[in-house]
């Protein structure tokens, strides 16, 4: 007999996973079934680890709910039933989480749970913003409504987020060639410069020693420690991220740098004002949605600023006076909240806000990827002509003093 490894829900809906012997994995789901177990999934010890091991990496993107929101929606429409339309969709995503979690979702909805409740199991694949949102449509009747408006807002939040990945990719693979560039004229040419200087005994200029030194120093020793020390202060930035006091020193810095603090808010703006949105026009309440909102803003200062707001709107303050006080928020999306406030009509505001910004960070990241193109090409051209000169000036020296001759 062999050894499966199995992962199933009980009588309670709780999910548990383990070990069973039987001689073939649909025996072991027979067991597991007689135990009044639903079985999620069943696979030889080996495989099914190593299935899990593989799909812990990726995580699940907005552009991977929003398919799945598109499809489900329109597999509803088509008079499929839930049950099999989760079965459907859990057999065509190609991301192994949201897969996994949609079989989970579709076992615990057999056994007679909420749709909501079922994506509640994984939350780390299935945001706040989509449970509530499937909760308040299954409450109101209108749940291919809600998963059409999260389709949209998981559409923009994917190109939101690719626009600013966009802006900053291709300097930042610029930066990374330009390194690996120095490195290898450091460890190849240089040596070979250094060693024909020293047979000539030519007079080196401060910048030619330096450069020879650098090259000496990375051949060596020096350059197993320059890596341990740039993988080093990597992680402990990271470390130190994870930090309050981290985390708010970089919240304040990627809205105070230079170009990128602009984006930065523009992009927070958006993100709050299309998710503010979504949430209202569903029908959660405005406490409700604030805190969701908060959870979702990946900046601290925006988080604990909504937190706050949230806390004062529970005492009757409008919600445009703690957005205006946090001093973060342009001045336009607090006064389309007051606006909005004032006609009753805050959901179709903050959509016209979202909108606005989007078109903005859209802007913001052509002009910036325009400037930093040829940026990155004069400042690689620097270093490597800085190089260059370096070596090649002290010849160019020798040869005039022989011509002088």
């Amino acid at each position: 007999m062999a050894k499966y490894s199995y992962r199933v829900l009980d009588k309670d809906g709780k999910k548990k996973k383990g070990e069973i012997e039987a001689n073939t994995e649909d025996k072991a789901s027979e067991k597991l079934k007689a135990e009044g177990y639903t079985v999620i999934q069943v696979g030889l010890q080996g495989a099914m680890d190593k299935d899990i091991q593989i799909s812990i990496g990726g995580g699940v993107k907005s552009r991977d709910l929003s398919v799945f929101c598109k499809q489900f929606v329109s597999v509803l429409n088509a008079g499929v039933t839930i049950i099999t339309a989760l079965d459907m969709l859990a057999e065509q995503m190609p991301n192994k989480k949201l897969q996994q979690a949609l079989k989970e979702t579709q076992a615990y909805v057999e056994k007679g749970g909420s749709l909501a409740g079922g994506f509640a199991l994984n939350p780390k694949v299935f945001p706040p913003i989509l449970i509530n949102m499937v909760a308040a449509g299954e409450s109101s009747g209108s749940m291919e409504i809600a998963f059409e408006r999260l389709s949209t807002h998981f559409e923009k939040d994917a190109a939101l987020r690719g626009k600013i990945k966009g802006a900053l990719t291709y300097p930042a693979v610029v930066c990374v060639v330009a390194l690996v560039v120095v490195v290898i004229m450091l460890l190849t040419v240089i040596p070979t410069f250094a060693d024909m200087f020293l047979d000539m005994g030519i007079k080196l200029p401060f910048a030619t020693k330096a450069l020879i030194a650098a090259s000496h120093f990375l051949a060596g020793i020096g350059g197993v420690l320059s890596l341990i020390a740039v993988i080093g202060a990597v992680v402990g930035l990271k470390l130190f991220a994870k930090t309050s006091t981290g985390d708010q020193i970089f919240s304040t810095i990627a809205i105070k740098a230079p170009v990128f603090g602009n984006l930065t808010v523009q992009s927070c703006s958006a993100r709050f004002a299309r998710t503010l949105s979504t949430l209202m026009a569903s029908g959660i309440p405005l406490l409700d949605a604030i805190e969701q909102v908060a959870k979702m803003m990946g900046n601290k200062l925006f988080k604990d600023g909504l937190m706050d707001a949230k806390t004062q709107v529970s005492k009757g303050v409008p919600l445009s006076k703690p957005l205006k006080d946090m001093g973060i928020f342009p001045p336009m999306l607090t006064q389309m909240v007051k606006i909005g406030e004032e006609t009753g009509n805050i959901e179709d505001m903050m959509e016209k806000v979202a909108d606005y910004y989007d078109s903005e960070v859209e802007l913001a990241t052509g002009q910036l990827t325009a400037a930093m193109e040829p940026l990155t090409i004069v400042v690689l051209a620097v270093i490597v002509g800085g190089i260059i000169a370096a070596v090649y000036g002290p010849m160019i020296s020798m040869y005039n003093g022989m011509d002088n001759l």
